[in-house]
């Protein structure tokens, strides 16, 4: 009986050790995730770009004190690619590459993070980066990321919305109608009412734009 006991209690330390070892990392993706939404959304234009370059030495800094977790590297690859997107010019190209290399090692520790956002987000790498000679953009590995993350998170904003654009992007304007819809019904995620608003705005605008065409 002192045994069973010593085991329960044993597992139970274990369990708070662990507990207590998730949530920093946590919090401070989270609180990546917060500033990022803020910058996109809430940002005017000119000054994007200062701030997705403060966040992304932030996020490394996040990624550097939680090693093996790839809930970070795709956050800091969220931000290098958003920093790409407000800087434009040669420069962009090398700072997708770096996100999509951060995508990727997070992939490779768990697939899974975030309800799959490493897929989703490689996959709009994939899409909106020029392809060779230019660039390593990829239609056909596009759908298969985009396709991956919304197996992981079929009711998502996010994945719905991306894989409705790819299909835009991709000539297929008339299929996109449906994940635009099921965009639209995707379910609050709590503390991300900033960025819920941002891409409800965002898929509302697309669907008006397949609707009048």
């Amino acid at each position: 009986m002192n045994r069973f006991f010593s085991l329960i209690a044993g597992a139970t330390l274990m369990l708070l050790a662990a507990t207590a070892g998730a949530a920093p990392v946590d919090d401070a993706v989270a609180q990546l995730q917060r500033e990022w939404d803020v910058v996109k959304y809430k940002t005017p234009a000119a000054q994007k770009e200062p701030q997705y370059q403060a966040l992304a030495d932030k996020a490394a800094q996040v990624v550097a004190a939680h090693p093996g977790r790839a809930e970070p590297l795709v956050w800091q690859g969220i931000i290098v690619s958003s920093l790409a997107g407000a800087r434009g010019g040669l420069g962009a190209l090398s700072l997708a590459k770096q996100a999509k290399a951060q995508y990727e090692a997070a992939l490779k520790i768990a697939p899974e993070a975030l309800d799959g956002s490493a897929y989703n987000s490689l996959g709009v790498l994939y899409y909106k980066v020029p392809g060779w000679p230019i660039g390593f953009g990829d239609k056909t590995k596009a759908k298969d990321m985009l396709s991956r993350a919304l197996a992981l998170n079929p009711a998502g904003i996010d994945p719905n919305f991306f894989y409705a654009e790819y299909l835009v992007e991709t000539g297929q304007s008339a299929e996109a109608v449906p994940y635009l819809e099921r965009a639209l019904a995707a379910p609050a995620r709590p503390g991300r009412e900033v960025a819920d608003a941002g891409r409800r705005d965002e898929v509302k605008a697309l669907l008006a734009k397949l609707r009048s065409s």
